[in-house]
């Protein structure tokens, strides 16, 4: 699958990619710092943004989309950051296509299955009735017993179009709530390893990264080197933009 692509500033190619219902657009303050050194390519991953939906979100699927693309771009080999579900996709794409991946950054995610803890959400969104004249303060009030946080709330609603009659999800929602097992999983080949350079970024505030899961990563990334992002909890780059972003520029400049 060809995704969808939003590119900024000349160099060596650098690609971002995105969590679970988000898009290349979420990527855009950090593109914009990052594309005076670096050909900045965000890409939408498959079933969100402007990119094709399709049934299977497996990180395999995932990563042969991000490598079709970046084959399409003339894109050779890349600094891949990845975040959340994006940061499964990038640590499989390093996996399966090493050679693509100069450095790998995996930020706030590590390699291995997570509990179900969106389904309600996910359930909440199929079940919100898109009716025509339906406003974003109704569609939030809808959500608001799923999703508490208001700012969660907002960040999913991100994927609603309000001009449409009536409104309708940008994103594949059917297919995401499908493949909700895939996401939440992390079956790396057997006996892959990537040997390039490896970060990754944990928020200091989020438990997505525990000190336990670093043998994991260092068995299937021997370079890998760790950072805590003070002040910052799963959405780091949002939260403390200055400290993800000086512990991103210290490891590309390494």
């Amino acid at each position: 699958m060809l995704l969808n692509v939003m590119e900024a500033g000349q160099g060596p190619p650098l690609v971002l990619l995105h969590g679970l219902f988000g898009s290349a657009r979420n990527w855009g303050a950090v593109q914009k710092v990052l594309s005076t050194d670096y050909r900045v390519v965000a890409l939408d991953l498959r079933n969100h943004g402007a990119s094709p939906h399709a049934p299977g979100m497996d990180y395999a699927a995932q990563a042969a989309d991000v490598a079709e693309t970046l084959a399409t771009l003339g894109i050779e080999r890349a600094v891949v950051l990845g975040h959340s579900m994006g940061g499964k996709a990038a640590m499989m794409l390093a996996l399966m296509r090493p050679e693509l991946v100069s450095r790998l950054i995996i930020a706030d995610i590590a390699p291995r299955p997570y509990p179900p803890a969106l389904r309600a959400v996910v359930a909440a969104m199929q079940a919100l009735p898109l009716h025509a004249g339906l406003t974003r303060q109704e569609a939030d009030q809808a959500l608001r017993s799923a999703v508490p946080e208001a700012p969660i709330r907002s960040f999913l609603l991100q994927n609603l179009r309000f001009e449409t009659a009536p409104p309708s999800w940008r994103i594949g929602l059917a297919e995401i709530a499908a493949a909700l097992p895939e996401i939440e999983d992390f079956a790396p080949p057997p006996s892959a390893r990537f040997e390039g350079p490896a970060l990754a970024m944990a928020g200091a505030l989020s438990p997505y990264i525990r000190t336990e899961d670093h043998p994991a990563f260092r068995a299937l990334f021997p370079r890998i080197s760790f950072a805590s992002i003070p002040r910052a909890g799963h959405w780091l780059h949002a939260e403390n933009p200055e400290g993800s972003l000086a512990a991103l520029k210290e490891f590309l400049a390494a």
